[in-house]
Order: structure tokens, then sequence, then C-alpha cells
């Protein structure tokens, strides 16, 4: 199982709840579940807010959930 579905089962979420979150189709969403599509950058930073984590855990380049602090320049953009 992959990781984004196994954290939005953690969050007894559907996955029309995520693709509105991505603003795409369901269908689009379910082929990221499968791997049948790789999800944009964009759509990696947009999951990684919503779920509070890093793309480092969702692309599972470590096990640690928690999210790094926000950078400096976005905190100037804001």
């Amino acid at each position: 199982m992959n990781r984004i579905r196994e954290m939005r089962e953690d969050k007894d979420l559907l996955q029309k709840d995520l693709a509105q979150v991505l603003n795409i189709s369901q269908q689009q969403y379910s082929r990221y579940e499968n791997g049948e599509n790789e999800l944009s950058y964009d759509g990696l930073i947009k999951l990684a807010k919503f779920y509070k984590t890093s793309i480092d855990y969702i692309l599972y380049l470590t096990d640690e959930r928690t999210a790094y602090p926000e950078s400096v320049t976005q905190e100037k953009t804001k």
C-alpha cells in the first residue's frame, strides 16, 4: 500500500475528499494511489501541508511523520 493511501485511510477520508483538496477528479486521485500516475510537485506540497507532514515522508524518504519547520523565505512571503 502506498503512503498517500495509508494517510487518507488513517484520517477516514475518501478519495473524493483528497481529490477536492488537490482540485482534481476522484479518478485522477485514484491513479495516484494506484501508482498509475505520479503526483506533481504542487500536489505533493498540497498533500504535505494538508497532512502536516513532509514530502520526504510521502515519498518514503523518511519514516518521520512530523513536518519540517517552515523556511525563512516562506515566512517572508506571507
